[in-house]
Parts: C-alpha cells; structure tokens; sequence
C-alpha cells in the first residue's frame, strides 16, 4: 500500500514575518509596480526599505499610511451646496 504523497507547506522566512514586497504590495492595492516607485521617489507613498534590489514594506506602516489617506466625510452635501448657491460660507 502506498501513502499520499503531501505537498511541503510553505515556510515563510521569519525575518520576513510583518514585511511585504513592491510587487506584492502594488498587487494588494490595484497599482502597479511603476506607481510605487514613482511615489518613493516622490516621497509620497509608504516609507519602504532596500535590501539590495529588493524592496520592502512594513505592513503596520502601510495600514497607517492607508488610515492617513482616509478623506474626512461630507456631513451633509445638499446643505452646503444650498448655502454656497445663495452667497454664504
């Protein structure tokens, strides 16, 4: 009787634990890899790490960077709208 062979599970490196790549990072946003290196350059996006040619993302520092991104909501649009229709701020 022969045994199932199982697939070897995946390890990830324990160094690696909390990072994630540009590509992978521009795959979870819908950007591409491009953008990415557009904002570094531009100092716009996440702060990122260089390992060699690799690059980097601490995850905890693109949530935070994502909430800091959150536009604040209108309260009440039509109201405003209203007001600025008759001259007043």
């Amino acid at each position: 009787m022969t045994q199932p062979m199982s697939a070897e599970p995946e390890i990830e490196p324990r160094l690696l634990r909390g990072w994630i790549s540009r590509y992978d990072l521009a795959q979870e946003l819908g950007l591409t890899v491009d953008t990415l290196g557009r904002w570094e350059r531009r100092r716009k996006g996440p702060a990122c790490v260089r390992a060699g040619r690799k690059i980097f993302y601490r995850m905890s520092v693109v949530q935070d960077w994502l909430q800091s991104q959150e536009m604040p909501r209108v309260a009440d649009s039509k109201a405003d709208n209203a007001s600025k229709a008759r001259g007043r701020k």
